[in-house]
């Protein structure tokens, strides 16, 4: 018990007389914290744990005031919430302006509020009704594992569904997909697992009727399962848990012998490009994707650079290479290479490496595109000439090789441009 005023003490108690100026311009003024308070002739009956009194008094007639004693209360409580089918509450305090929290089990969702409070008033209720946990027809899942229910699980699926869920992970990861439940209807009603993100994406699997399905994986970051059912029986349906794992890359295509690898990474759907260094020739695809499947691979085999036995070369400045290089050449060997920069050029060669058997392995080299042309020098063994230039932008070499030795050579060429020796 307690007492508020400094008021003379023959006032009663329990606010026996309030004599105001008539309250005219000065009010007794109620407020409250975390609830709300009634006035009843000389009794203040409050519903929450905090009471705010408030007196205000003007310039003019003075009054007597007021006496106000005060006593705490017990408060009843919120009835006990329902606890949602497939789903639990959090927390066991049900008084003014408790909250309790509802969660589903994985695979349902929560329809409703996921927290409700003890609203203060002379009746307790809460301020919403308890939530639902239901299971959805279809959804996207983006956690990295989760639950798929058919609609009404444990109940029957209705009739006529067409349900589509999507499971969407990061880059680099599939589903491996295990069920738990499973029946439907026989041939009328159906699981489609499908290997992408689309309706005509690949079908992993279908399933039907009530032997249980096995596990299985699909090989993409995306990942469909399509429920249908007709208009006749309907059955439990199914449980489906799902997990991401990470999928392998690629081969590492390095080292590239002769070339260079251009590209950032090697997992599912990334690209790579190949180039050759100078003298050597791109034999293959020269751009690879990583496919998708169990077992990661590219789409196209690894190309791979190789000096080539001859060919026709229009850039103004390169090498040219025996075949194999840096390896010695086969035997029997029969290449022809045409050398074209502009016109008003000429053409300057240098044979940086020339190790051949002498005169049965040798390079001839005209001033033309044909061999009826001038001919600018046969190089063969280590000849002491190693360097010869032509007077028109054209040159023809022609290397041969006999069935036994051999051998390496290496001829860098520029075009030159003005009057020529």
């Amino acid at each position: 018990m307690g007492t508020l005023g400094a008021v003379p003490k023959d006032l009663s108690r329990h606010l026996e007389t309030i004599d105001i100026d008539k309250i005219t311009i000065c009010q007794l003024q109620k407020a409250t914290l975390l609830g709300s308070a009634h006035i009843i002739r000389k009794y203040i009956t409050h519903t929450s744990n905090q009471l705010y009194l408030h007196f205000c008094s003007d310039i003019s007639v003075s009054a007597a005031g007021f006496h106000l004693e005060y006593k705490t209360v017990g408060l009843s409580s919120c009835p006990e919430p329902t606890i949602p089918s497939n789903g639990l509450k959090i927390g066991e305090r049900y008084l003014v302006n408790d909250v309790v929290s509802f969660q589903c089990e994985p695979g349902y969702a929560l329809q409703g509020r996921s927290h409700i409070s003890c609203m203060p008033g002379t009746v307790r209720r809460w301020n919403y009704p308890p939530p639902l946990c239901i299971a959805q027809c279809g959804g996207t899942m983006e956690d990295l594992e989760g639950v798929i229910l058919s609609p009404g699980f444990p109940g029957n699926y209705p009739s006529n569904s067409d349900c589509t869920w999507r499971i969407s992970f990061p880059v680099g990861f599939g589903a491996h997909i295990q069920f738990l439940n499973f029946s439907t209807e026989p041939n009328h009603d159906y699981v489609e697992i499908r290997n992408g993100p689309y309706d005509t994406s690949n079908i992993i699997s279908r399933f039907s009727g009530s032997d249980l399905p096995g596990s299985l994986l699909s090989t993409s970051h995306e990942t469909t399962l399509y429920f249908h059912s007709d208009h006749s029986q309907n059955k439990p349906g199914f449980k489906v848990e799902y997990q991401a794992y990470e999928l392998q890359e690629c081969p590492d295509p390095e080292p590239f012998a002769n070339g260079i690898v251009r590209g950032a990474g090697y997992s599912v759907g990334q690209s790579i490009s190949f180039e050759c260094l100078p003298g050597y020739q791109l034999i293959g695809h020269p751009v690879l994707t990583c496919q998708h499947g169990t077992n990661r691979n590219w789409d196209h085999p690894l190309p791979r650079c190789e000096v080539p036995c001859g060919g026709n070369i229009t850039t103004h400045n390169g090498t040219i290479f025996s075949p194999g290089f840096p390896n010695p050449y086969p035997n029997s060997q029969d290449c022809t290479w045409l050398l074209t920069v502009s016109p008003g050029y000429g053409i300057y060669l240098n044979f940086t490496l020339l190790q051949t058997e002498p005169y049965n392995d040798f390079i001839t080299v005209w001033d033309g595109p044909q061999q009826t042309a001038p001919q600018l020098g046969v190089f063969t063994g280590s000849s002491a000439k190693k360097a010869t230039q032509s007077s028109s932008n054209q040159v023809l070499l022609k290397f041969y090789s006999d069935a036994a030795n051999g051998g390496l050579f290496a001829i860098s060429f520029y075009g030159l441009q003005g009057p020529l020796i």
